[in-house]
């Protein structure tokens, strides 16, 4: 695609809208992965269903939105940017009103997928417009202002889900998103349009679109699956796995040697590229297992928090994000973005190892510490590694590299809310087993509670609490300790990238 002249170039309040508009696009999209986690039951009791079934909401966007990010730098290419950008959030408005409407299970998971397929689009899409369209010189605070959504998202959707389960009718956390998606795709039209790119005529690469979704969509269904199913004890997710791992392997292989392939792989050959997929995949995999996973689980099932207050201890780092965003702009345009990354990946680490000192004990405003250096560490991550993504990329690669930079994104995410669960479980049942084996005057502690007035099978049970809760404390303090000690590596692996320019997109508007 070619590049935007700058007689083209946004000013003023159209720059502004400009922003606003591929942000907000961006926020709607991610928002989306996230906000019906809290309300499975809300959904499974209203539609008369159990809520494993009710998972499959959740699972049906998730795979969708994880097939059509990495297809969007074909979209773009063959249909135009912008027309496919305000087609998917008309979509998005269309079918987030299906959803609310949905009077079975069947219909709500058929609308989660469509909604799905047009909301994977706009992730990647809103930041090629932006990297398109925004002169270079506005180019690092647009960028952080956009990036904002992708760290401010996941964290919102649970906040916004629980105040909704708490107090209305689940279908509003559909409802609301119409009116923005809408309002959207009009400014959208009028603003955009005339930075279109004109699109090409191309073959589908039908047999990589298949591979695509085969291998996505079975590593999706599994890893939505694993817990409740014991993981590999099952058949059913061992045959997943195997399809996708081979569906996996066949698809890197086409897409590597196929001379139009819908999925150009072969830009992994830039080293700043490839470093930057593997650093984001390894980064934001502990990060959302981490605090967007791991801590509002935990409050919820062992501290006694309920949805919205464990979303408000999330929302925290929100304020640090946007104290850092500027910050971190001005740095990106004095300083190697590898040491930016690196620092920011320090910090995000930090915020893992403080949280290995917790206690069952621990405050609100305690545990505010951590997701405030959280907050600054993720927005000193995430804004400079899209930057580095895509700054010795040509033009032409843009809407592709954008795209598989958020497909890693998205996937890191869904594969760390699986291991990361996966792995707290495991952690809590060996912490118990070990504890139980210490525990030298279980009988003893047993006869001073009978001695206080509780019969034997109460008795019993107390201690088990006890043991369960010092367990569930000891394995949630592990697992942010292995947490830490990843994202540590991550920010080696960042300096095996070439020096980036210090402001990037300069081959953007040439």
């Amino acid at each position: 695609m070619s590049g935007i002249g700058h007689s083209s170039e946004p000013h003023g309040m159209q720059l502004v809208a400009v922003v606003i508009v591929l942000a907000l696009a961006n926020f709607l999209a991610i928002l989306d992965t996230t906000i019906a986690n809290v309300l499975v039951s809300h959904i499974a009791g209203s539609l008369a269903t159990s809520p494993s079934n009710g998972t499959w909401v959740i699972t049906g966007y998730a795979v969708a939105e994880a097939i059509m990010v990495p297809l969007t730098g074909w979209l773009a290419g063959r249909f135009g940017p912008v027309k496919v950008f305000t087609t998917c959030i008309v979509g998005f408005a269309v079918f987030s009103l299906l959803c609310g409407m949905a009077t079975s299970l069947d219909m709500l998971i058929a609308f989660r997928v469509l909604l799905g397929i047009c909301g994977g689009p706009l992730i990647p899409l809103s930041q090629t417009l932006l990297l398109k369209t925004v002169p270079q010189r506005h180019m690092s605070l647009s960028l952080t202002v956009w990036s904002m959504g992708s760290v401010l998202a996941p964290i919102a959707g649970p906040v916004i889900g629980g105040i909704i389960g708490d107090n209305v009718y689940w279908g509003w956390a559909f409802y609301f998103k119409v009116p923005l998606a809408l309002g959207i795709a009009f400014l959208a039209w009028r603003i955009l349009m005339p930075h279109e790119t004109k699109g090409e005529k191309a073959k589908v690469d039908y047999i990589g679109l298949t591979l695509l979704v085969v291998w996505v969509g079975a590593l999706q269904i599994m890893l939505g699956n694993g817990q409740d199913k014991d993981w590999f004890n099952s058949q059913f997710i061992t045959v997943l796995g195997i399809i996708a791992a081979v569906g996996f392997i066949c698809f890197v292989i086409w897409e590597w040697t196929d001379l139009k392939p819908i999925v150009d792989l072969r830009i992994f050959r830039n080293r700043a590229f490839a470093v930057s997929m593997v650093v984001i995949g390894i980064a934001f995999s502990t990060m959302f297992g981490g605090s967007i996973v791991l801590v509002p689980m935990w409050l919820q099932a062992n501290m006694g928090y309920t949805a919205t207050w464990a979303g408000y201890n999330a929302a925290l780092s929100g304020v640090t994000m946007l104290i850092f965003a500027p910050i971190t702009t001005s740095l990106m345009k004095r300083y190697d973005i590898r040491g930016i990354v690196f620092v920011g990946l320090i910090l995000v680490a930090a915020a893992n190892l403080m949280r290995v000192v917790y206690s069952d004990q621990i405050t609100f405003w305690q545990l505010m510490w951590p997701q405030l250096v959280f907050g600054a560490g993720m927005v000193m991550t995430v804004v400079p590694l899209i930057e580095m993504s895509t700054s010795s990329l040509d033009d032409k690669d843009i809407a592709n590299g954008s795209g598989q930079f958020n497909f890693v994104r998205t996937l890191a995410s869904a594969i760390s809310t699986a291991v990361v669960v996966a792995a707290w479980n495991d952690q809590i049942k060996a912490c118990k087993d070990q504890l139980v084996g210490a525990m030298q005057n279980t009988s003893s502690a047993i006869q001073v509670a009978q001695n206080a007035g509780m019969d034997g099978e109460h008795a019993r049970a107390m201690v088990d609490l006890v043991a369960q809760g010092q367990s569930v404390m000891q394995a949630t303090n592990n697992t942010f300790l292995g947490l830490g000690l990843i994202t540590l590596v991550a920010a080696v692996l960042v300096w095996i990238a070439p020096r980036p320019p210090k402001s990037t997109g300069a081959h953007i508007g040439h």
